[in-house]
């Protein structure tokens, strides 16, 4: 119930409404039952199989997109009535309302024992949950008359666009978004190139100068050695005290290091 009125359940908690209020249509929750026990419990897995062919998959998936409009839309209208003026809150109204399912699936997770942190709407957002947003504050303008636009004629290229778009992803078997583009170029043009704030911190780590006291290269009779451990298959420990003279010059090299840098 919290997947199938998701939308409602969220809209009436952000509205400090009733969230139980969709669940007094018996009808719409007996239809819900119904429909998921046949889907997850048929015999021979008859519905599902059924649902699984293309065409009525397409019909399917139409009639979702369909009934997104009229959610986006109606919660927007209920934001309008409330809040006129306010249309961030308009927006997020509309938005919890068309895709509630997804934004309340943490909820509906830990509900059930499962706590999925990752797959956070917010962080991430899917094709549907974008494609709300995107309608939420359309919708939200004409209400507001930003947007010179009557609401049927809205609603029809809205629902036209999301339907076509939805059926060409099914048949293409594509899942790329069509905002991919825009959203890449957004990104480039605001939230990248190098930042001063590395260099303002000194978070970007100078690499240690060698000033020639270091000894890179080992001695030949320790090579000769090593190599002649390796031929026969054993390796001789090293031991990992130093002398009094190592350790002196290997601070030495790091203090000189320093300096350097």
């Amino acid at each position: 119930m919290l997947y199938c009125f998701g939308g409602a359940v969220l809209s009436g908690v952000m509205l400090a409404e009733p969230p139980v209020a969709p669940l007094t249509n018996s009808t719409s929750v007996l239809l819900a039952s119904i429909i998921w026990y046949l889907v997850f419990y048929c015999p021979m897995d008859l519905v599902y199989c059924c649902a699984a062919v293309l065409p009525l998959r397409l019909v399917l998936s139409g009639m979702k997109e369909v009934t997104r409009t009229w959610k986006v839309l109606g919660g927007v209208t209920q934001a309008h009535s409330k809040y006129k003026d306010s249309l961030l809150v308009m927006i997020a109204i509309g938005w919890a309302r068309g895709a509630g399912g997804g934004l309340i699936s943490n909820f509906e997770q830990l509900v059930r024992g499962v706590w999925k942190p990752e797959t956070n709407e917010l962080l991430k957002m899917s094709y549907p949950t974008k494609i709300t947003l995107i309608g939420a504050v359309l919708f939200a303008l004409q209400q507001s008359h930003y947007l010179p636009f009557q609401k049927h004629h809205l609603m029809l290229i809205y629902t036209v666009f999301i339907v076509v778009n939805k059926s060409r992803m099914m048949l293409t078997g594509s899942s790329t978004s069509p905002f991919a583009t825009i959203e890449s170029a957004i990104y480039k043009t605001l939230f990248t190139g190098s930042s001063p704030y590395a260099a303002l911190t000194d978070e970007v780590k100078k690499p240690c100068i060698d000033n020639g006291t270091t000894n890179k290269t080992s001695s030949p009779a320790r090579t000769k050695e090593s190599s002649e451990n390796r031929a026969a298959g054993t390796h001789t420990p090293v031991s990992p005290v130093r002398g009094p003279n190592e350790a002196k010059e290997e601070s030495e090299n790091s203090i000189n290091c320093k300096k350097t840098d």
